[in-house]
């Protein structure tokens, strides 16, 4: 739906929000749409301007204007990557924690497809013009390795090994509480939440399969280091999966703990390793990357916490764990 629109608020829906009340009046129009049509001023109550969390009264008149969505290109940047691998068919980057992957309204600048593109000559075609070479992603404050495709049949084969359960990804989370068990699985399924669409949950509804394995690596009075490994490639799933048994990642501003303990940009979660076939040679490859700083920062203070609290002889619960 595009162009200008005039409505009446009924009886029936005094106190309703108002980004609430246009989704449902506006045909194929997502309450995330409406509200950035609020933000950007095309929307207002007898004539000013308001908040998404208006409640709406009886005989407002609610105005507006839709315009015609803009047409997305990634266009090549010079930005700076730090590239760990390059060949003829593939590059391995680690990204860094607030990089996009690739463009969508609101992140049309600044992506790695944008860097990608002013590095390297050529990426592969097939996921369109906004998301070339792209065969996996990591979220915005999710930070490491990430493989793109150069070419088509690199991007085929890359795309097969994910599918079959070839690809090695394996991260590093920092998360609340103290795990006591050496490592555990967590299967279940990740779908989106029923009534927060820009969140992922753990649900029967409208939900695929999803499993995680974690190792822990280190403990800490209160949190626990984790290696994870996805046996699944669902959206969020590392996050989703450790706040569903009880142990957020420190940082998450999605999923985890409304007061954060540590003044960090985003999730304490990093791609630490990436293994995969070479789609050309066929030879197994295998790459790593250091932990950002931020996140070492918070690990080197835990470890002096720990020492304070649990002296030389370690914490009771390392020894029974």
């Amino acid at each position: 739906m595009t162009g200008s629109f005039s409505f009446v608020v009924g009886q029936e829906d005094a106190g309703v929000r108002l980004d609430v009340w246009l989704a449902r009046h506006l045909p194929n129009i997502s309450r995330s749409r409406v509200q950035g049509l609020i933000e950007e001023g095309l929307i207002s109550v007898e004539g000013r301007p308001v908040k998404a969390h208006y409640k709406v009264r009886p005989g407002d008149r609610i105005s507006g204007h839709i315009p015609l969505p803009r047409r997305l290109e990634a266009r090549p940047e010079p930005l700076e990557l730090d590239v760990v691998y390059e060949d003829e068919d593939i590059i391995v980057v680690n990204k860094p924690q607030g990089m996009v992957v690739h463009p969508a309204p609101g992140n049309e600048r600044g992506t790695l497809v944008n860097a990608l593109l002013y590095h390297c000559r050529n990426l592969s075609g097939i996921n369109g013009v906004l998301r070339p070479g792209i065969v996996h992603r990591l979220d915005k404050d999710t930070s490491g390795l990430l493989v793109a495709a150069k070419n088509d049949a690199a991007h085929r084969s890359l795309v097969a090994q994910i599918k079959a359960r070839q690809v090695k990804r394996v991260y590093l989370a920092l998360v609340h509480g103290e795990i006591t068990e050496s490592s555990g699985r967590i299967e279940a399924p990740i779908g989106r939440h029923p009534v927060d669409r820009q969140r992922m949950a753990v649900t029967l509804k409208n939900s695929r399969p999803a499993v995680t394995h974690y190792r822990v690596r280190e403990r800490f009075p209160g949190y626990t280091l984790v290696e994870a490994t996805l046996e699944t490639g669902r959206t969020h799933q590392i996050r989703v999966h450790m706040a569903y048994v009880g142990h957020p990642v420190v940082g998450d501003p999605k999923y985890g703990l409304r007061r954060q303990p540590f003044a960090v940009p985003g999730q304490l979660l990093h791609a630490a390793h990436l293994g995969l076939t070479h789609p050309r040679t066929g030879e197994y490859l295998e790459f790593s990357a250091p932990l950002p700083e931020a996140f070492g920062r918070v690990l080197e203070e835990l470890r002096r916490r720990k020492e304070r609290t649990c002296g030389e002889d370690g914490c009771p619960w390392e020894k029974d764990g």
